[in-house]
């Protein structure tokens, strides 16, 4: 059982990291954009859309061209400047695919570096909504870069193996589940260390606190099964401004289709005081 399962995990881990690039969707963003490039400080070019800025903000809606053009069709109504892209190994972008997003904070840095050079975009008014791995490679993005100066991280999870753990901690699980999933994680971390060449995913309980004093927002559907109940750790190592918003009748980084409305209440007032 434990060598099967070593076997998995390890596959796991190739697949992770070598296959599945995404498709790029027709564009569906309801105002007129921009196809744009740009590039990350390892040298990869990012390809992308950007819907210029009516109220001098910017909002980098991440990951990729596809879930993410529901938040940025609703924050280009209320005026705001909207980048959506393809990560790294995605779409037209350049690199390997890592489903994980190792090292995808650096696709976040670059989006805020593109947009301090728009006319249209004030430099000190650039914030980002990040949706499941897209909002756990935000936090660690503004954790490092202060340029982020709001994030709404919609639907983060279990990113690293301490992550991975933490979650064994608020699920039900026997010792001995808890011993077999723990030795699979190990693999799965290992296996993508050699795979990808990038050190594993930082702790985002660890790292959140570092946001401050820059507004952060965790949204979770702590009910979907994919892990968004950690963001009550998170929440409690932020030291804030912070927001928390749970909503247990969503799946998956769906609040926006479960209480469309109140989201966008939530998440354009939260962008409204910490940009504009």
């Amino acid at each position: 059982m434990v060598a099967a399962l070593v076997v998995f995990m390890a596959g796991l881990g190739y697949v992770t990291t070598h296959v599945g690039r995404a498709v790029v969707p027709a564009a569906h963003l309801g105002v007129a954009h921009e196809n744009v490039a740009f590039e990350t400080a390892d040298g990869l070019r990012l390809e992308g859309w950007y819907v210029p800025s009516r109220n001098g903000a910017a909002v980098i809606s991440f990951p990729g061209r596809k879930g993410t053009q529901k938040p940025a069709r609703m924050l280009a109504r209320h005026g705001y400047g909207v980048l959506v892209f393809d990560r790294r190994g995605e779409g037209e972008s350049d690199g390997d695919p890592d489903a994980f997003g190792w090292g995808g904070d650096r696709d976040a840095k670059a989006a805020v570096d593109f947009l301090q050079t728009r006319p249209d975009v004030e430099a000190d008014r650039i914030g980002g909504i990040g949706l499941s791995v897209g909002g756990e490679m935000l936090l660690e993005a503004a954790a490092e870069d202060h340029d982020i100066k709001a994030v709404v991280s919609d639907g983060a999870g279990a990113r690293a193996f301490s992550d991975s753990l933490d979650e064994q901690d608020v699920t039900e699980m026997s010792t001995f589940d808890k011993a077999i999933n723990t030795v699979g994680l190990a693999v799965r971390t290992g296996a993508m260390t050699v795979l990808t060449n990038e050190p594993p995913a930082a702790n985002l309980r660890a790292v959140v606190g570092r946001i401050a004093p820059r507004p952060v927002m965790f949204i979770a559907a702590p009910n979907s099964k994919h892990g968004e109940e950690l963001n009550r750790g998170f929440y409690a190592a932020a030291h804030g401004p912070k927001t928390l918003w749970e909503i247990p009748e969503a799946s998956h980084v769906g609040g926006i289709d479960a209480r469309p409305r109140e989201y966008e209440r939530r998440v354009v007032g939260f962008f409204d005081d910490a940009l504009l």
